[in-house]
C-alpha cells in the first residue's frame, strides 16, 4: 500500500511536468566539475559547476543516468562518476586508496567500452578516445586535473558545445536500453501487477532524520534470515525497476531538504512526509497546505505578526472549536484524499512508524477532537501547540529548559498516530506527566492539558465508565482525585497569602507528589500547617482570610470521612486538573492578594 500510493504520486508529478522529479533512470546528484575534451579525446578544461552563490561553494544539482547502489562494491556510473572512477585519481595518499582507485578507473573505461563501441555519436567516441588516451600514472595528464577537483563528481562535455555527454541523443538511446536489460529476473511485480523485471537491490532513501547520511533503504534483505525459498535480496518480495524507481525517486522528493518544503515535518526521531491526491494539481498542493499548518502551527515570534499566519491560527481555532470543514469558506474538498507516512531511522533502514490514509474532512476532524482533549479553562495557550511542543512537556526540565534529544522516540510517533487516528492516546503519556510532574515540580498548563486530554479520550472512547473530567473548576465534583487537588490548591493559597511569593519552597515544592499519590500520610499534616497560615493571614487580610475559611470548608465537605491512602494514576491525572482549575480560580480572584508562584 506505501510503495503502491508512493508510485502512483510519482506517476502523477511526472504527468505535471515537476521539474524536481526525474525521469525513468536518472537522478538529480551533486556535480562539482564538468571534463571538456575535443573529439580526438584530448582534455582541453576543466570547468568548475560549483554554485558560489551562498557563504561556501556547493556542487550544483544535475539530471544525470541514475548510479548503481554501491558499498564496497565497483560499479561505475555511466557518463559520469567520482574522480577515483573517471580518472583514477583520488586526494589519498594512502596507497590502498591508491590502488583502489586505480582498480575503480579500470572497471569505468571496461563498462564504458562495452556500451560505447560501435556508436557513431561524436560525443561517445571522444569519450572512448579519452579513455584510450589518459592515463593516472602520466605526469602529464594528473597536472591537468586541479586539486579541488579530486574526489568529486565530473561529467563530460565536448568542446565548443553546451550540453554534457549524457545529455545527447545517442547517450540517452543507450540509457534506454540499459534499464531494458534482458539478463534481468522476471516476475509479477507486488505494486503494479505487471511481469517486469524485478529491482534485487531497492533505492537508496535520504532525508530521514538521524539515518545514514548517504540514505538508508525502506526494503532490504541483507541476510539470509530474511530471505525464503532460495530467493536472493528483493526477489523475496519481487517490485519491478520501475516501481521501485517511482516510490524512491517520490519519496526523496517528499523528504528533500528544502526550506520551502511544505509536505515534511519532524515529529520527535520520526520523519513525517504527507500529500494530497487530488483533482488537480492547485487543489492538492492547497490541501498539503492547510493540512501541514494544522499539523505544526508557525510559532517563531516573526512568524506571528504574518498576516497569513495570523489567519492560520484563526482557522486552527475554528477547526479545535469543532467547525466543519466547509464552513472555512477555504475553497478546499473535503473529500481530497491524504497520505501521511512517518519513517524513523533503524541502521542502515528505515521503520515505518506510522501510516494513515483518510480524507482532508477527516484528518481536520481529528486534529480539532484532539485540540478539544486538551481543552481547559483557563486556556492553557495563545496558540494552538504543535505535537513537537506537546512532546517537549514530556522530558524533564532543567534549569527551566527541556531537551528535545531527551523525548522519548517512541512516544513521539504513538502521539501523532493517536492524533492522526482518533485512537486512544499512548497509556504511557499520562504516566509520563505525572512522573514528570512529580520529579521536576514543573507543572506546566500543557502537562496538565495532556493529563486531560488522556483522560478524556479514554472516556470517550469507553475505557473509563462514569467519570466526568471537567474542562473549567467544577465546584460539584466529587471525585477524590479532583477535590484533593482542588484542597492542595487552596492550601498552597493560604501558605502564599500568609508567607507572600518569596517562599524558598512552598508545599508545592516538597509535598505534590506524595499529596497525590498518598493522601492519607500527607493531608492531616497540611491541614494542621495550614492553620498558622490562617492565623496570619486573619490578622493581615481579614476578608481573604474569611474567604479562604470557606472555600477550604466547602472542599472538604465533598471528600469521604477519611483520606484515600493512594490513588491510582487517572486519578493523580484528575488531581492535577483540579489543581490547575482551583489554582486559577484563586489567583483570579485574588491577585493582589496571593502572589503567583512559577507554574511554567
Amino acid at each position: 500500500m506505501i510503495l503502491t500510493a508512493l508510485n502512483n504520486y510519482y506517476g502523477r508529478l511526472v504527468e505535471q511536468g515537476n521539474p524536481d522529479v526525474p525521469p525513468y533512470g536518472y537522478s538529480p546528484e551533486n556535480i562539482s566539475y564538468s571534463l571538456v575534451i575535443d573529439r580526438e579525446g584530448a582534455l582541453i578544461d576543466v570547468v568548475s559547476l560549483l554554485d558560489t552563490t551562498g557563504k561556501k561553494p556547493r556542487p550544483s544539482v544535475c539530471l544525470v543516468p541514475q548510479p548503481p547502489k554501491k558499498s564496497s562494491n565497483i560499479a561505475p556510473n555511466f557518463l559520469w562518476d567520482k574522480s577515483s572512477y573517471v580518472l583514477g585519481l583520488t586526494s589519498s595518499e594512502k596507497d590502498k586508496d591508491i590502488h583502489r582507485a586505480r582498480q575503480t578507473h579500470e572497471k569505468f573505461k571496461e563498462y564504458h567500452r562495452q556500451w560505447l563501441e560501435g556508436e557513431d555519436d561524436v560525443g561517445l567516441q571522444a569519450l572512448l578516445a579519452f579513455m584510450d588516451r589518459w592515463d593516472p600514472e602520466d605526469e602529464a595528464c594528473v597536472s591537468l586535473i586541479p586539486v579541488e577537483a579530486l574526489d568529486t563528481n565530473l561529467v563530460f562535455r565536448l568542446d565548443e558545445e553546451l550540453g554534457f555527454l549524457h545529455q545527447r541523443d545517442g547517450a540517452k538511446a543507450i540509457r534506454d536500453r540499459q534499464l531494458a536489460s534482458p539478463d534481468q529476473q522476471t516476475q509479477t511485480c507486488l505494486v503494479t501487477g505487471e511481469s517486469a523485471t524485478v529491482a534485487a537491490l531497492h533505492p537508496t532513501i535520504k532525508g530521514v532524520n538521524g539515518a545514514q547520511s548517504s540514505g538508508a533503504s525502506l526494503v532490504s534483505f541483507n541476510l539470509s534470515a530474511f530471505e525464503s525459498h532460495g530467493k536472493k535480496q528483493g526477489m523475496n518480495a519481487p517490485v519491478s525497476e520501475r516501481a521501485a524507481f517511482g516510490y524512491g525517486t517520490a519519496l526523496n522528493y517528499l523528504l528533500r531538504r528544502d526550506p520551502k518544503n511544505r509536505q515534511r515535518l519532524q515529529i520527535g526521531d520520526s520523519t513525517v512526509v504527507f500529500w494530497a491526491e487530488a483533482e488537480s494539481p492547485q487543489e492538492a498542493e492547497a490541501s498539503e497546505d492547510f493540512l501541514g499548518g494544522l499539523l505544526s502551527p508557525p510559532t517563531n515570534s516573526e512568524d506571528l505578526d504574518n498576516p497569513e499566519v495570523e489567519r492560520l491560527h484563526a482557522t486552527l481555532n475554528k477547526v479545535a472549536a469543532g467547525e466543519p470543514l466547509q464552513n472555512l469558506n477555504l475553497q478546499l474538498n473535503p473529500d481530497t484524499r491524504i497520505y501521511i507516512l512517518g519513517l524513523a531511522p533503524n541502521a542502515a533502514r528505515l521503520s515505518v512508524r506510522f501510516w494513515e490514509v483518510d480524507t482532508l474532512e477527516r484528518f481536520t476532524q481529528r486534529i480539532g477532537e484532539h485540540y478539544r482533549d486538551l481543552l481547559l479553562q483557563p486556556a492553557p495557550w495563545k496558540k494552538p501547540p504543535s505535537i513537537w511542543r506537546l512532546l517537549l512537556e514530556t522530558v524533564p526540565y532543567r534549569n527551566g529548559k527541556s531537551k528535545s534529544d531527551d523525548v522519548a522516540p517512541h512516544l513521539a510517533g504513538e502521539l501523532a498516530r493517536a492524533i492522526l487516528t482518533g485512537r486512544r492516546y499512548p497509556r504511557h503519556l499520562l504516566t509520563h506527566m505525572i512522573m514528570r510532574m512529580r520529579a521536576d515540580g514543573y507543572m506546566s498548563s500543557l502537562r496538565v492539558a495532556l493529563c486531560k486530554a488522556v483522560l478524556v479520550r479514554d472516556q470517550r472512547l469507553g475505557s473509563i465508565k462514569d467519570k466526568e473530567i471537567p474542562v473549567s473548576l467544577d465546584i460539584d465534583n466529587r471525585d477524590p482525585g479532583y477535590v484533593l487537588g482542588r484542597l492542595f490548591a487552596t492550601l498552597e493559597s493560604v501558605q502564599r497569602a500568609a508567607l507572600g511569593g518569596k517562599v524558598n519552597a512552598t508545599i508545592r515544592d516538597r509535598y505534590y507528589g506524595a499529596a497525590s499519590a498518598t493522601p492519607a500520610s500527607v493531608f492531616p499534616v497540611l491541614l494542621r500547617n495550614a492553620q498558622s497560615h490562617f492565623s496570619k493571614v486573619r490578622k493581615e487580610k481579614p476578608g481573604l482570610a474569611v474567604n479562604l475559611e470557606k472555600q477550604t470548608g466547602a472542599i472538604m465537605e465533598l471528600l469521604p470521612a477519611e483520606f484515600p491512602k493512594t490513588l491510582g494514576l487517572e486519578e493523580q491525572g484528575r488531581f492535577a486538573i483540579g489543581y490547575y482549575h482551583q489554582r486559577n480560580e484563586i489567583f483570579n480572584k485574588h491577585a493582589p492578594d496571593i502572589q503567583e508562584g512559577d507554574t511554567e
